[in-house]
């Protein structure tokens, strides 16, 4: 099999219609206590439009937390948090990019990589307005801060102060380490597949897939499609080789992960 491997956010997507991203005065104003425990019942289904929003905040995410120098754990936190606060609460009750930022401010704290809010806000104002000046500290300011932190505590009783996370990263890391030492080295120096796999574990933050599988499961499926994309066969043995690396992982399982990760592709491509 072979598909083009590609990464996701390229450059940032506009809303339908031209609108853009709100402002920060928009996230400002918005009020984010507002119905703080309602929930999305349990049987309603996540609607096309509300993909494509995670879809962008989710990029919006990742352009700040590598704007702000944060490592792919803590970025990789912010996502997980923002896609768990959206299984409790209605897309429709709180502004998603408000959300995001408090996401990017706790998963700082949470992996020990702390980052100030002024320079989350000033990264975020200079995302939705392109070109402009930092931003002062009057009260647009301030009133933006306190949003921030108070949405910071909305997300922890949302969650209920679970926010520690086991990512896919160090499952990754070692499966690439063991196959490495099963392929011809030469062959391994002509082919990507340790930077696809991990562009293709980054792209699946981008969606709620991040969240529904174990973090096994998908380190091995992001690695099987860079090795089937790059058509690097490994040792034939008793068992296939992700069998050995990972003992509860089936064939249904890498499938269920590699089709999230292409349906995630295709949103990219609604998105632009």
């Amino acid at each position: 099999m072979y598909i083009e491997i590609y990464s996701l956010g390229g450059g940032r997507s506009h809303e339908p219609g031209g609108t853009g991203p709100p402002s920060l005065a928009v996230l400002r104003d918005r009020p984010v206590w507002a119905a703080a425990g309602r929930r999305q019942s349990g049987g309603e289904a996540e609607t096309d439009r509300d993909m494509k929003k995670h879809f962008r905040v989710c990029r919006f995410i990742m352009e700040t937390g590598v704007k702000l120098g944060m490592r792919s754990v803590p970025v990789a936190t912010a996502c997980v948090l923002y896609h768990r606060f959206f299984q409790r609460a209605r897309l429709q009750v709180y502004e998603p990019y408000l959300v995001a930022m408090s996401c990017v401010y706790l998963a700082g704290k949470v992996e020990e990589q702390h980052t100030r809010t002024r320079d989350i806000i000033n990264v975020s104002h200079r995302y939705f307005n392109s070109g402009s000046v930092t931003l002062e500290c009057d009260k647009e300011f301030w009133d933006l801060r306190d949003s921030v932190v108070q949405c910071e505590l909305l997300i922890l009783r949302q969650l209920n102060f679970h926010v520690s996370f086991e990512h896919p990263h160090k499952y990754l890391l070692h499966y690439l380490m063991s196959v490495k030492s099963l392929v011809n080295r030469h062959a391994w120096s002509r082919t990507p597949v340790a930077e696809t796999s991990w562009a293709l574990l980054r792209d699946c933050y981008h969606g709620a897939m991040c969240i529904r599988h174990t973090p096994q499961h998908i380190a091995i499926a992001t690695l099987h499609l860079a090795l089937d994309s790059y058509g690097v066969e490994l040792p034939v043995g008793e068992r296939e080789w992700w069998q050995v690396l990972c003992v509860d992982v089936t064939k249904a399982d890498i499938d269920a992960v590699i089709s999230d990760l292409l349906q995630l592709y295709d949103m990219e491509a609604k998105c632009i």
